[in-house]
C-alpha cells in the first residue's frame, strides 16, 4: 500500500440544528429515500442480530433484571457509592476530579492539558464529552484534538456529530467515506473498498498515538469496590491511546457506578449483545491505576444527572448503559437519522434525556416517537423509554414548552376522549367529513397528510357496530 500522507484536519465543532426542530430535520433527511431505506435496513439488521445472540441464552431476561436491580441500588445510594469509589480511587494513585456541569469538565480537561504543555491530544470514543462540547472547546484554546474510534474519526473529518452511539459513521456510505479520505489523508480517489479505507486509517492514526503526551478515554463502567474504571471497544484505541500517553484522563458520568468487580460480569455480557449482536466486545479494558511516572485522572461529571435523578418520572433513564439498542429498533430513528435529534444522544434513549438539560430547546424530541414500546423491550436494564416518552409529553405541555396549536389541540382532545357525548359526535363528524369532503384533510395544512394516505371512513362506528350485534 502506499505511503498515507496526512493533511492538517480540523478541530470539529458539532454542528448545531440551526433553530430547526426534529421534523424539519428529518424532512431533510428524508429527501435521500435511498439513504433513509439504507439506514432504515442496516439498523434493522443489527437488530436482528441482537436477537438472534440474545435468544442463545436462556437466561437472557434474568440478566436483564439483575442489571436492573443492579443500577435501581446504585441510583438509590449513589452518593455514597461515589464517595467509596473516590475513596478507592485515589488509593490507586488516581486523581479525581469533580465536575457540576459541561464548562467545568471542560475547563478541568483543558487545566490539566495546559498543565503538561500539551496542544495536540488522542481520544477515544465518549460521548459524555459529546454532550459536554469539549471538541470544540478546546480548539477554541488552541488544543488539537484527534477522535482516534474509526466511525468518530470519520465524522469528525466530515465536520459532522456522530449520529449514533455505537456506530458514529452510520449515516455515511463507503464512497463518501473514501472522498473524505483522499481529502484529508492523501488516499486515492475513487476508492471505496472497506479494507484498503481502514488500513489507511490505521496508519494514519498509528502516527497519532505515538505522538500525544495526553489521550482521553470515556467510562463504560466504574467499579467502586476497587476503584477502577473499565473502557470497552472493538477496536483497541482506548488501549493504544491510554497506554503510550504519559497523561491518561477519563470523562466519566456519575451514574456509571457499579458497587461490585463481580458484577460486571451481568453487564458485559449484555452491553454488546445489545449493541452489535457480539457475545462480547474485542476489548474489556480494566484500568486502575497509573504506570510509573506516569499520570491518571477521572472527572466526574454531574450535568443535569442529580435533577434527573430527583425526578421520580425519570431517574430510570440513568441505568443507561449507551448500548444503542433502542436507537436500532426505533422505527422513527431508522426513517429520521440521528442528526434530526440536534442533540449529542439520539433516538428514543436521548429524548428522554435531553429534555432534562433543557426542557425548550429539546421539547420536540419526546413527541419524535410511535409510542410503540419496541425500546423499552430491548434495553437490557429494563428502562421504561415509552413510558417516560409519554411522561415527558405531559410535563412539556404542562410548562407550556409546545406549540400554542399543539396545546390548544391536545386540550380540545382531552375534553372530546373525556366526554362520551362529544367522542360519539366527533367521530361520526369525522367519517362524514372523510366521505363528503375529503379535500377538508386531504390537503398541506394537516401535517398527517404530508406522508400519509388518510384512511378510507369506516360504514360505521365500533360502538354503532356493538350496540347492533349486541341487541341481536
Amino acid at each position: 500500500m502506499d505511503e498515507v500522507k496526512t493533511k492538517n484536519s480540523p478541530n470539529v465543532p458539532l454542528q448545531g440544528a440551526g433553530g430547526k426542530d426534529h421534523a424539519e430535520l428529518a424532512a431533510e433527511f428524508n429527501i435521500d429515500e435511498k439513504r433513509v431505506d439504507w439506514h432504515d435496513e442496516t439498523l434493522w439488521w443489527i437488530r436482528q442480530k441482537r436477537d438472534k445472540n440474545v435468544h442463545q441464552l436462556p437466561e437472557w431476561e434474568l440478566l436483564r433484571e439483575t442489571a436492573s436491580q443492579i443500577k435501581f441500588n446504585v441510583l438509590s445510594n449513589l452518593s455514597s457509592y461515589l464517595e467509596q469509589f473516590e475513596k478507592n480511587a485515589i488509593a490507586n494513585g488516581v486523581v479525581v476530579h469533580w465536575a457540576k456541569d459541561a464548562a467545568e469538565h471542560n475547563q478541568i480537561v483543558h487545566g490539566l492539558l495546559q498543565k503538561h504543555g500539551v496542544s495536540k491530544m488522542v481520544k477515544s470514543k465518549s460521548m459524555l464529552t459529546e454532550e459536554c462540547h469539549l471538541n470544540e472547546y478546546l480548539a477554541e484554546h488552541g488544543i488539537e484534538v484527534i477522535d482516534s474510534d474509526l466511525g468518530e474519526r470519520i465524522v469528525q473529518l466530515a465536520k459532522e456529530p456522530p449520529s449514533h452511539i455505537v456506530l458514529p459513521c452510520i449515516h455515511k456510505k463507503k464512497e463518501e467515506i473514501g472522498d473524505l479520505f483522499h481529502m484529508y489523508l492523501g488516499t486515492p480517489s475513487n476508492v471505496a473498498d472497506p479494507q484498503f479505507l481502514t488500513e489507511a486509517a490505521r496508519q494514519h492514526l498509528r502516527e497519532i498515538f505515538l505522538t500525544r503526551k495526553a489521550a482521553l478515554t470515556g467510562v463504560n463502567f466504574a467499579v467502586a469496590e476497587t476503584g477502577e474504571f473499565v473502557v470497552c471497544t472493538n477496536e483497541g484505541n482506548a488501549d493504544m491511546g491510554a497506554h503510550l500517553a504519559e497523561v491518561h484522563i477519563a470523562s466519566m458520568g456519575m451514574e456509571k457506578i457499579i458497587p461490585k468487580r463481580e458484577h460486571l460480569g451481568v453487564f458485559l455480557r449484555l452491553l454488546t449483545r445489545s449493541a452489535t449482536g457480539q457475545p462480547i466486545t474485542t476489548y474489556s479494558s480494566h484500568f486502575k491505576k497509573p504506570r510509573a511516572g506516569k499520570e491518571m485522572h477521572i472527572v466526574i461529571v454531574d450535568n443535569g444527572r442529580s435533577t434527573q435523578l430527583g425526578r421520580e418520572d425519570f431517574r430510570n433513564s440513568l441505568k443507561c448503559i449507551r448500548c444503542g439498542a433502542c436507537m436500532n429498533t426505533c422505527p422513527v430513528y431508522r426513517r429520521s437519522g440521528g442528526h434530526s435529534y440536534h442533540t449529542a444522544v439520539a433516538g428514543p434513549i436521548g429524548s428522554i434525556l435531553s429534555p432534562n438539560l433543557d426542557m425548550k430547546k429539546y421539547a420536540d424530541l419526546p413527541f419524535a416517537s410511535t409510542l410503540c414500546g419496541s425500546c423499552s423491550n430491548v434495553c437490557p436494564v429494563k428502562i421504561d423509554i415509552h413510558d417516560q416518552l409519554y411522561k415527558w409529553r405531559q410535563v412539556l405541555v404542562k410548562e407550556g414548552y409546545v406549540a400554542t396549536g399543539k396545546k390548544i389541540s391536545m386540550q380540545v382532545m382531552a375534553k372530546t376522549l373525556a366526554s362520551p357525548a362529544l367522542y360519539h359526535l366527533a367521530g361520526k363528524a369525522g367519517r362524514l367529513t372523510l366521505k363528503f369532503a375529503p379535500f377538508a384533510v386531504n390537503n398541506k395544512l394537516n401535517p398527517w397528510y404530508k406522508n400519509r394516505e388518510m384512511p378510507e371512513p369506516p360504514k360505521q362506528s365500533f360502538g354503532e357496530w356493538y350496540k347492533q350485534n349486541r341487541q341481536s
